[in-house]
């Protein structure tokens, strides 16, 4: 039995009662209505991408940065499933803190990061595509929540959505059954990689759609879903490097966004969908670029008070200034390896930048200090 024809696909009501989406393959027929206000707004949102990819290529050694952009991607996609860690809590993880305070969550976060970067090495020899969306999902459930919920394989039972306790019958969405997913994800993969005269822009946010309709995991769509916006992004060399945190917007707007996702499904209308979608695309590359703007500012700034107060120093506070961008919060032990001195050297340099304002000491222990570049990190938060 077959109810609610669209474009987007139909609703098929299954031998036990319940109605499942079998989505229609991408692209939608009737084609995009491409005119008009989501002409203005796709214009306005490659602009701003234009924008955010050029002020990332003025900046000195642009990939000294990139490590927080996808970590503030990372808390923020996260976030939207649930988990409470701010960028703070993942950091301090990252730097070995421990704290009875801190979120128990903040390995999904880990994970998340582990999984962007994982996905944006093996782009460099591994199309887009299953085989590569399996091996970056497991990365991002294993030893977490979700663990159970076979990593890396597709699903092979019916999930729903809806709200937490909800029975099958009681959902807001109910994806494909299982036996079609694999069916599903090969036209999917067909429409990212087919060559048809769609604005990138409109082609990612259809696929991103998409693949949360398909819900293809038991666990961890959502994060593995907005991942790939990046991952288009760069494969497509739309952006050269991977600085653009779309989940701001979507967790200012979680409500709508889960709205016109489902508003594709039960009426057809991709139009709202990409006009939202594209906005946030424009909002958060403005964002973006007005961060990558702050840190060029304050780098400068930084290296000024390093020359005037440093000295003979300067040379090894350069060095560890470089690597306060990639890690912000480091150690005596790592000033040590940076710039391959003796601890009381390390020391030395440490308190110096402690004494000019660069850095600050934020443990309050007499041994294993740890160190944090604080307003670089207030650039992200």
């Amino acid at each position: 039995m077959m109810t609610q024809s669209n474009r987007a696909g139909v609703y098929i009501q299954q031998p036990s009662g319940y109605n499942a989406f079998i989505p229609s393959p991408l692209p939608p027929n009737p084609p995009i209505q491409l005119e008009g206000e989501l002409q203005t707004i796709l214009s306005e949102a490659d602009q701003a991408l234009g924008r955010l990819d050029g002020s990332i290529t003025i900046i000195p050694n642009p990939d000294l940065f990139v490590a927080m952009y996808v970590r503030k991607e990372a808390v923020l996609s996260s976030q939207i499933e649930g988990t409470q860690s701010s960028l703070q809590n993942l950091l301090e993880a990252e730097a070995e803190i421990l704290s009875e305070t801190a979120p128990k969550d903040v390995a999904e976060v880990i994970n998340y990061v582990k999984a962007m970067n994982y996905g944006l090495e093996r782009l460099n020899e591994l199309p887009l595509s299953v085989r590569l969306i399996r091996e970056i999902h497991s990365i991002l459930l294993q030893n977490v929540r979700g663990r159970h919920a076979s990593p890396g394989e597709l699903r092979q039972s019916q999930n729903w959505i809806g709200p937490e306790g909800c029975t099958l019958r009681e959902a807001v969405f109910v994806p494909p059954p299982p036996f079609y997913v694999p069916q599903a994800l090969s036209d999917w993969e067909k429409f990212l990689h087919a060559q048809i005269d769609i604005p990138l822009l409109i082609k990612i946010g259809l696929a991103h759609a998409q693949f949360e309709t398909i819900h293809p995991f038991l666990d961890g769509n959502g994060r593995l879903g907005r991942l790939l916006i990046t991952f288009i992004l760069t494969e497509q060399e739309m952006l050269k490097k991977p600085v653009l945190y779309i989940s701001y917007y979507f967790k200012q707007h979680k409500q709508k966004y889960y709205e016109l996702l489902q508003n594709i499904r039960d009426t057809g209308d991709w139009e709202s969908w990409l006009s939202f979608f594209l906005r946030g695309i424009t909002v958060v590359s403005n964002e973006a670029a007005t961060t990558a703007r702050n840190i060029l500012n304050l780098r400068e700034n930084h290296r000024a008070m390093i020359t005037q107060h440093l000295g003979r120093m300067a040379a090894n506070a350069f060095k560890v200034l470089d690597y306060l961008y990639i890690r912000p919060i480091i150690t005596i032990n790592d000033i040590k390896e940076i710039i391959k001195t003796s601890y009381p050297a390390a020391n030395e340099l440490i308190n110096r930048l402690v004494n000019i304002g660069i850095i600050q000491e934020i443990t309050g222990f007499k041994r294993n200090k740890r160190y944090s570049y604080t307003s670089y990190i207030a650039l992200f938060s």
